[in-house]
């Protein structure tokens, strides 16, 4: 082997970089995939940011808004995203087509803030929705799941429009669709503004289930663990943190989406401090929530669902990363 002098001094001053304090080498990249702007996974993620809880984990974190929780989901099996938050349901039924994941991390028991709504004007229950045309985010999303159940749970039939998360409030409020699947904090601000109502309040409605989690497809999962481990450990410490400075996240949810703070204080206390901060995938009873979930989603249509045992990953166990 003919070791030359330029190779010589490119070993050498490799080796010195990385032994002198405070030279790194580049942070791993994990992009996060989020499901739409407006909602409580990318508050938790830019909380992360701006609190620098990725960098503290040595990482690099790379932040992707979607339309919705199919697109989100399509990004992953795609290769565009590593670590997304969705629904429960999808890694199940994806696993019938092909698409090999798993859920790393429980985040909501529960479809807190999501309302079904019509314009304040309008004259329309529950029950006077037959025939008539409902706004969801994306076709196999949380909004879909929740107008499916509301379909077979009130024993009525509707169309399910996809407007992607930016399109439900601009396209109810236009007279677009009749009603619409709304999460929060877009829920409380236009009920609050009086341009909207609530006819059915899904977090009361629906039993509890685990509705959301982080997910991740299993040839991440096997490759790179420590990635998955560092990433999670970033998101339970922006919820952590999130929790404990109420002001700071008001604020930030505030300026995050445009929106008055007292609506920002209704999605903290309504959504943020009912999330689950143990995110541990064997903790007691998960398993049990999560086939809650898929069951849930049988009954709104969903078909060819695997078990819950198959789409959890027990290995992780998150230690939130603190200030």
């Amino acid at each position: 082997m003919i070791i030359t002098r330029r190779h010589m001094l490119a070993t050498m001053t490799s080796t010195a970089l990385l032994a002198i304090p405070g030279v790194a080498q580049a942070a791993a990249k994990v992009r996060i995939g989020l499901p739409t702007k407006t909602y409580w996974p990318t508050t938790i993620a830019q909380t992360a940011v701006q609190q620098k809880f990725f960098q503290k984990e040595g990482i690099d974190a790379e932040l992707t808004i979607y339309r919705g929780g199919a697109e989100t989901f399509e990004a992953m099996a795609a290769g565009a995203s590593d670590l997304i938050l969705d629904a429960c349901s999808l890694p199940s039924a994806g696993r019938k087509k092909g698409v090999m994941s798993k859920v790393v991390a429980s985040a909501a028991m529960g479809n807190f803030g999501w309302q079904l709504m019509v314009l304040s004007k309008s004259k329309l229950d529950v029950k006077d929705l037959e025939g008539k045309k409902v706004g969801i985010t994306s076709a196999g999303s949380g909004s879909d799941l929740l107008a499916l159940w509301t379909q077979q749970e009130k024993k009525i039939n509707f169309t399910r429009v996809p407007v992607g998360g930016g399109g439900l409030v601009p396209n109810l409020l236009a007279g677009n669709v009749d009603a619409a699947v709304v999460y929060s904090p877009l829920s409380f601000q236009i009920s609050k503004s009086g341009e909207a109502r609530m006819i059915l309040d899904y977090a009361k409605e629906v039993p509890p289930n685990l509705t959301a989690g982080w997910i991740a497809t299993d040839k991440y999962i096997q490759e790179k663990p420590a990635a998955v481990q560092k990433a999670l450990n970033a998101l339970y410490g922006a919820l952590d943190f999130m929790r404990s400075h109420r002001d700071v996240t008001v604020k930030l949810i505030a300026d995050l989406y445009e929106i008055p703070a007292e609506i920002a204080a209704l999605e903290y206390e309504n959504t943020i401090l009912k999330l689950e901060t143990n995110g541990n995938m064997d903790a007691p009873n998960i398993e049990k929530e999560l086939q809650l979930a898929l069951d849930m989603a049988k009954l709104g249509g969903m078909k060819d669902l695997v078990p819950a045992a198959d789409i959890m990953s027990t290995q992780f166990k998150i230690v939130p990363t603190k200030l």
